[in-house]
This record gives C-alpha cells, sequence and structure tokens, in this order.
C-alpha cells in the first residue's frame, strides 16, 4: 500500500535556515554577557532545536534562575540585533514551500525559537502566507516532547499517519516517533544522518532538492504496516 502525506511539519533551524553559526555565536555572546563560562562551538551545536529555556538548562545546569533569566534576555537582544551576520535559508527552501502549497499540501512549522523569533524569520524569508499552521516552544513543551506535533494535528484535523515531520536533529525524530508521525531527515543541518536514523527517520536526505524530489511524488513511501 502506498501512502501519500497530506500535511508536512518542518523544523525550523537547520532545515529550511542555514542559522547555525548565528545561534551559535548568539549562545556564545550570551553567555559572556552573563559571565558565564562560554561553551564550546561544538557544545552549542548540540542543543540547536530545543526551546531556549530547555537549552539552558542542559548547557548551563547549575545556573540559578537570575542567571538563566540574564542568559535569555542577552540571547533574544543578540538574535534580534544586528550585531550577527543575519541567516539564510539554505538553497531551495523557497521552491520547496512553494511548489508544496501549490501542489494542496498542508504546511506547519514546529520549531525550538519563540514565536516572536519565528513570526520574524517567516516575515524575514517571505514565507508566512505558505504555512496552515505553527507552533513554538514557548507555546508548548520543549522538543523532543511531541505536544507541538500534537497540537498541529489537531488544529489541522489531520492524523498522524497522515503526516511527516521534516527535521535536523534527533530531538525532531524523537518528537515524530512520540507522537505517532513518520519522520525524515535532512543532513545538512546539526546531526548526521547516522543520528537521525538511529532515532527513527525513514529516510535520510542530503538537501532539499532531494527532499523536494521525494515530497514532490505522487506517492509517498510504502506503508510499513501494510
Amino acid at each position: 500500500m502506498i501512502k501519500r502525506y497530506e500535511l508536512i511539519v518542518f523544523d525550523w533551524d537547520g532545515t529550511l535556515m542555514d542559522s547555525e553559526d548565528r545561534i551559535v555565536a548568539c549562545i556564545q555572546f550570551a553567555a559572556d554577557a552573563a559571565d558565564l563560562p562560554v561553551p564550546t562551538p561544538q557544545a552549542a551545536r548540540e542543543i540547536i532545536g530545543l526551546g531556549l529555556d530547555e537549552a539552558i538548562r542542559r548547557l548551563f545546569p547549575t545556573s540559578d534562575d537570575h542567571e538563566s533569566a540574564r542568559l535569555v534576555e542577552a540571547y533574544r537582544e543578540h538574535w534580534l540585533g544586528d550585531e550577527i551576520a543575519p541567516a539564510a535559508m539554505f538553497a531551495g527552501a523557497h521552491e520547496l514551500i512553494a511548489g508544496l502549497h501549490r501542489a494542496g499540501r498542508l504546511l506547519a512549522v514546529a520549531t525550538g525559537k519563540s514565536r516572536r523569533g519565528l513570526d520574524k524569520a517567516l516575515d524575514d524569508s517571505g514565507l508566512s502566507d505558505f504555512f496552515h499552521a505553527t507552533r513554538c516552544a514557548d507555546e508548548a513543551f520543549s522538543k523532543p516532547h511531541p505536544k507541538m506535533l500534537q497540537d498541529i494535528l489537531t488544529d489541522l484535523g489531520t492524523d498522524a499517519a497522515a503526516a511527516v515531520m521534516v527535521g535536523d536533529t534527533e530531538f525532531d525524530m524523537q518528537m515524530a516517533r512520540s507522537a505517532g508521525v513518520d519522520s525524515v531527515g535532512v543532513a545538512h543541518g546539526v546531526h548526521e544522518a547516522d543520528r537521525l536514523n538511529a532515532q527513527g527517520a525513514i529516510l535520510c536526505f542530503d538537501d532539499l532538492f532531494q527532499l523536494s524530489d521525494w515530497l514532490k511524488t505522487p506517492a509517498g513511501p510504502i506503508d510499513r504496516e501494510a
């Protein structure tokens, strides 16, 4: 039996937007501004995809509430400022989203970004009008908890079996698995293909052009329960 997904849910950072370097720089700037040890680039990369509060808990487990609040404020100040070069969309992102929209697919975003951060990214990218639903980490539990995906499924009246999650981190794959949603990975982001596959990705693509070729075909993957 062949299955065609009605709903495609995208992660944002590392999946559609090439924002890894900017996120790492903002984390390091924020730590320095809060007089806390500055994490290495690799340590900062490991928490990309999580909500900011959860990311801070993992990076700075001994920080108190006051220090965490300073980190959050400093991070947001740097992210929304112009001291660090803005992040660009990955090649093929605009064409992929526009093409899926024209094909009548339901599209959504489930991201570790804040609502303010995602709205700015959507506006800057020109993709706001293509998505039917979005959910951010300050509106639900952080990944890998399934709440964001569950909310999107409810909002769009879609069964989990008719949806697929597209992401670049193991947190995306874990969230999808907990929600009963298929997941596919893109390996141009934070976590390599082996990590994505180990957490349940049914397929992993090198870039958005490969993903686009797969998603735009009339038939989706073979139903694993058939």
